[in-house]
């Protein structure tokens, strides 16, 4: 038996405070975050055969299939833009944030068996998904600024500019939203799993609510146009197309309303997740 007065090398005390997010302790684990990044990157097409080159061929089939259907058949403007380099920017910049979200969401019911077995910070697990889902990202991005090089050789319409200096602000606010918006849903999908349901379509209806497939300026309802404005995802689009294909609207009003939203959804969905995570195991 200890004695009163035996000092322990570890007391680990409840978080009892709702603004206690300990920025100190997710730095601490930070090889955990990298080791749980080389998990996601090498388990995801670990048995697959084709491996890496699904995060070329996705975007590739995905944008033809928008350009057949909504460049060719349903004749939908492309700001006078080739329509495969159009759709490809759009989504591979929406790919990035729905994958987010969509991981992020899934935080607790997906590593309940884990979380119930030891202890780390919770956030590590959705901010190495947001980290590895980053990677996969990087390598689309090479290969739009591949077929990118194709069409100008080839003398089409596009104008790279200064704006490309503004992609790690896209990338961060794309970054801030899925892993913000994600971890809510998180937090309430542990009592109510009709959010783990809703996330999938969610996500569709919202991307036809941004500029992924309908250029901003070719807008004129005023109504429908607001609508797109106030999906913070829209000025992301928009500023990453004006940057590299010089076509779209470049707003710094609506930036910084993306960035607002970013930073407010981080905050909220980080004390929110952070008061969750304390009782979750009787619910999840």
């Amino acid at each position: 038996m200890k004695e009163k007065n035996e000092d322990w090398s570890l007391v680990i005390r409840p978080r009892s405070k709702l603004l206690s997010i300990n920025l100190r302790e997710l730095w601490s684990y930070r090889d955990l975050i990298r080791l749980f990044v080389r998990r996601d990157f090498v388990s995801t097409y670990k048995q697959t055969v084709l491996g890496p080159l699904w995060f070329f061929i996705q975007p590739v089939i995905s944008s033809l299939t928008f350009t057949v259907i909504f460049g060719g058949i349903a004749q939908l403007p492309t700001e006078g833009l080739p329509s495969m380099l159009f759709y490809m920017s759009g989504l591979i910049s929406w790919g990035y944030f729905s994958e987010c979200l969509s991981r992020s969401s899934g935080t607790f019911t997906a590593n309940a068996g884990i979380f119930g077995k030891v202890y780390f910070p919770r956030l590590t697990v959705p901010i190495s998904g947001v980290i590895s889902i980053m990677l996969k990202f990087l390598i689309q991005f090479l290969l739009f600024l591949i077929f990118l090089a194709y069409y100008m050789i080839n003398g089409a319409d596009v104008n790279p500019n200064w704006a490309i200096l503004l992609t790690p602000v896209f990338l961060i606010l794309m970054a801030g939203l899925g892993l913000g918006s994600g971890i809510i849903i998180s937090a309430f999908t542990t009592k109510y799993r009709d959010f783990s349901f809703l996330i999938g379509f969610g996500v569709q209806l919202l991307m036809y609510a941004s500029s992924v497939i309908y250029p901003l300026s070719e807008v004129t309802n005023e109504k429908y146009r607001l609508v797109m404005m106030l999906n913070p995802m829209t000025p992301i689009i928009e500023g990453f197309r004006f940057a590299y294909l010089g076509a779209g609207t470049l707003s710094y009003p609506l930036l910084m309303y993306s960035a607002a939203f970013t930073v407010i959804t981080l905050v909220v969905g980080s004390l929110i997740f952070t008061r969750v995570e304390r009782t979750f195991m009787d619910t999840v």
